[in-house]
């Protein structure tokens, strides 16, 4: 028995000697090189662009085979940011330059060296803490485009700009059309006087004359000399060009896909002193790349001289290096970019757009002086920028959630207990296999998810870094440490305008949904199959589409309810300008989206209620009212009550309309909760534990509601 064994043992190890054996000799297949990922946002021509220099470069260099992987732009960051740590990211990725700092922060970058050959703007880009962190592939920023037939040639200067766009305002044209506040399309002032976004040690520095010079330009070119159009949004600058009715317009080089192919321009660089902010795009290297030095190879070769003139033909993108172009479309693009400044790659600079953009908001309507506007931006800027809450010890939490824990179990089993609930779930276990399935997906896509985020709300994130910080999010939120009561910020004031948004609506829906339900009940109505099918169209709709629709709409030059006001002798309205017009635009959208769900509760609830009853109330002398309030409504009162509670937790979590419609103008005042947890969790430098404090502040705001409803529910039950 033993030798058996001994000949089975030695059976097995000449076996596996002879398998290495053939695996170490010489003439073995070679292993297939493996395929570096490359993620990228472009679309339409820039896409084939790309692709076609990546699939060329795969041709010319086999040993280095790109994978190509086109991303929505959207979350594209945080996708990143998720992804790579975990395994799931590219090796490569191209993207804008000015987020390297929290990447590089967050480990998410290997450095690279840079050729020399690299315009200075474009190398200054990519550099941070004193090391390379991308390949510039393409430089782009604002330029001037104007209408030839209109313009015999550009303005030359500042003055110029101001002359020439005077002159061609006239009638239904403007001489001077862009996004007037936006931050972006305004930099080019604040940089050509001097300005600079930060100091040398990082300190957020726009409360300076530079900045309320270029809060002034966009002032005057709005308000006061009125050469572009109020709210000018990137879908009206693009049909006013092709219109002919905009003699001058700024914007960046995707505007080049905007323009109608009947539509005649050229483009000019800013007029001086403007210098433009420079927009950066490079090839990154992942620092979780398994061949790290061959993605850096691939990365510096895939920018190289090799491939621009593809890039320039194919995508017309304007390259990082020193060149000629073959029109003077990107040679106008070039020469801006080589007086440009790029956009600031520090991690904070995430958490200038959002105060930027509200300040140029604030100042083109005249609620603030220029002056005003850009101490506003710095203190506003300087709220969202405040340090993380310091390192909590989480053995206390975890004590206190594990004794919440132990006491609920408790509860549970004295409760399984006395009711028997483990015999009665025993009895009816054939019922509960039926309901394993949806058990396990609610697990999945609602407890888990839950879980995960309230977790989360126990700590504080920023740049990759995650810290316990116990309940000191909960605490900041609750006692608003950083800015007063009364300020859009505070999560009181937002509370106190989602309940008041929350009952406007549903006090509308109730109402005109039930109107109209009871007179599609009236047997003298006519079509009334026909009106019940045209009346539930709004709700049938996707509510954002319909939500862009409103948006455009209101606009105050263009939109077509201050068309209608002016057709009937009244001054036009800035919708979003004031807290209770847009409140009433946010409020007026909804309302149109939400009655004929009320309307379709109604309806089937009125089928139930005899004829007889009122028949017999009429005969008794009650009048129309008052059947209604004595007949009618106490027998829809069953139907309505859940669909008003669920009609209140949709409303109060209605981010569409609010985020698509005011977008929280005037500045955040028209917010919600869950859009106020939104932009802390993804326009504030990913904010995530401070949003997930704030959506389980939420939570049990609705869990409140709901408790008091089940309440009233049972009184009205009789329960």
């Amino acid at each position: 028995m033993t030798q058996g064994l001994d000949r089975s043992g030695a059976w097995q190890r000449t076996a596996a000697g002879l398998l290495l054996m053939a695996l170490l000799l010489p003439g073995a297949p070679a292993r297939a090189v493996e395929e570096l990922v490359l993620w990228h946002v472009y679309h339409g021509r820039e896409k084939e662009g790309i692709e076609s220099a990546i699939k060329a470069f795969n041709e010319d260099h086999p040993e280095l085979r790109i994978l190509p992987q086109d991303q929505p732009f959207n979350g594209f960051s945080s996708k990143l940011r998720s992804a790579i740590p975990r395994g799931n990211g590219p090796d490569l990725f191209i993207y804008n330059h000015d987020q390297i700092g929290g990447w590089a922060d967050a480990g998410l970058l290997a450095p690279q060296e840079v050729p020399g050959d690299i315009i200075a703007p474009a190398l200054e880009g990519v550099r941070y803490n004193d090391q390379y962190w991308g390949q510039p592939l393409a430089c782009k920023t604002a330029a001037l485009f104007y209408n030839p037939e209109l313009l015999p040639r550009p303005p030359g200067n500042d003055g110029e700009l101001w002359e020439t766009a005077h002159r061609e305002t006239r009638n239904d044209r403007y001489g001077l059309v862009y996004e007037a506040t936006s931050i972006y399309h305004n930099a080019g002032w604040f940089l050509g006087a001097g300005g600079s976004f930060f100091d040398a040690q990082g300190n957020i520095t726009v409360d300076t004359p530079a900045m309320a010079a270029a809060l002034d330009f966009a002032h005057r070119s709005v308000m006061v000399d009125r050469v572009c159009p109020e709210e000018a949004t990137a879908v009206v600058v693009a049909q006013l060009f092709n219109d002919g009715k905009a003699a001058m317009v700024i914007n960046g080089p995707w505007f080049l896909s905007e323009i109608d192919a009947d539509t005649p321009f050229a483009v000019a660089p800013l007029p001086q002193p403007a210098r433009p902010m420079l927009t950066v795009e490079s090839v990154f290297v992942s620092a979780y790349a398994e061949d790290l030095e061959r993605a850096k190879r691939a990365a510096t070769l895939l920018a190289g001289t090799e491939y621009e003139e593809m890039r320039i033909a194919e995508a017309r993108q304007v390259v990082a290096r020193e060149r000629d172009y073959p029109d003077e479309v990107l040679e106008a693009f070039a020469a801006g970019a080589r007086t440009s400044v790029p956009t600031p790659n520090l991690p904070q600079m995430a958490l200038i757009w959002e105060p930027g953009n509200a300040a140029f908001r604030r100042v083109v309507r005249g609620a603030s002086t220029p002056e005003e506007g850009a101490e506003w931006m710095q203190r506003r800027a300087e709220i969202l920028n405040r340090p993380l809450p310091p390192a909590s010890d989480p053995r206390p939490t975890l004590i206190v959630i594990g004794l919440l824990g132990l006491i609920a179990m408790l509860w549970t089993t004295v409760r399984a207990r006395r009711e028997q609930l483990v015999k009665r779930i025993w009895a009816s276990r054939p019922a509960y296999a039926y309901l394993a399935p949806a058990a396990v997906g609610m697990l999945l896509l609602l407890v888990l998810p839950f879980v995960t985020g309230s977790a989360l709300s126990f700590f504080a994130h920023r740049a990759g870094e995650f810290r316990f910080v116990g309940l000191q999010n909960f605490a900041s939120i609750l006692f608003a440490q950083d800015y007063p009561i009364t300020d859009p910020l505070s999560f009181y004031f937002t509370l106190g305008v989602t309940t008041m948004w929350t009952l406007c609506n549903v006090v509308l829906h109730v109402s005109i949904g039930m109107a109209i339900a009871m007179l599609l009940r009236d047997p003298w109505m006519k079509l009334r199959g026909f009106y019940r099918v045209l009346l539930i169209v709004p709700w049938a709709i996707p509510n954002y589409i319909t939500a862009l629709i409103w948006k455009g709409m209101f606009n105050k030059q263009f939109g077509a309810i201050n068309g209608l006001l002016e057709l009937l002798g009244l001054e036009p309205v800035g919708w979003f300008s004031q807290f209770w017009t847009a409140f009433a635009a946010n409020l007026c959208t909804n309302t149109w989206l939400g009655f004929p769900f009320m309307m379709v509760v109604t309806l089937g609830a009125l089928q139930a209620i005899p004829r007889d009853l009122e028949e017999a109330a009429e005969v008794d002398g009650a009048s129309r009212f008052q059947r209604f309030r004595h007949v009618v409504l106490p027998l829809l009162r069953p139907a309505l009550l859940p669909a008003v509670i669920l009609g209140t937790i949709w409303t109060f979590n209605q981010f569409n309309i609010v985020y698509l419609v005011s977008a929280g103008e005037p500045d955040g005042g028209t917010e919600i909760l869950i859009s106020e947890a939104y932009r802390w969790a993804f326009s504030r430098e990913a904010q995530y534990g401070y949003a997930a404090a704030y959506a389980v502040l939420i939570f049990a705001v609705l869990l409140l509601y709901t408790r008091i409803t089940d309440r009233i529910s049972a009184r009205a039950k009789g329960v």
